[in-house]
């Protein structure tokens, strides 16, 4: 269950991370309310993972699942240039996080 709370907890960094920057210096409310819900959330989230997960593991995958994302959704919606470059590190970065779980605590 840990896992899973973790990716979870990774999705909503993506979520607060792009709504962070659509916030405009929290001056937009909206985008502002998602970062603070999706930051709660998500941190509530990996610290509860952490009680199952070592520190390092579980903060490694928390990152990389939502920087992956944060990239991913920002080259989707047009907010930043798509490149075959970006894709692959993007996929070398998802493929880290599989490997941490796959040698990390079951």
């Amino acid at each position: 269950m840990s896992w899973v709370i973790l990716i979870v907890s990774g999705v909503l960094e993506a979520v607060w991370a792009t709504a962070l920057g659509k916030s405009e210096g929290f001056s937009r409310l909206w985008p502002t309310v998602v970062f603070g819900v999706a930051l709660v959330a998500s941190m509530g989230g990996l610290a509860w993972a952490m009680r199952d997960i070592s520190t390092g593991t579980a903060y490694a995958v928390w990152v990389g699942i939502g920087a992956s994302l944060t990239v991913a959704y920002a080259m989707i919606t047009g907010d930043e240039a798509f490149s075959i470059v970006k894709m692959l590190l993007i996929l070398g970065l998802v493929a880290c996080v599989v490997g941490l779980k796959l040698v990390g605590e079951h």
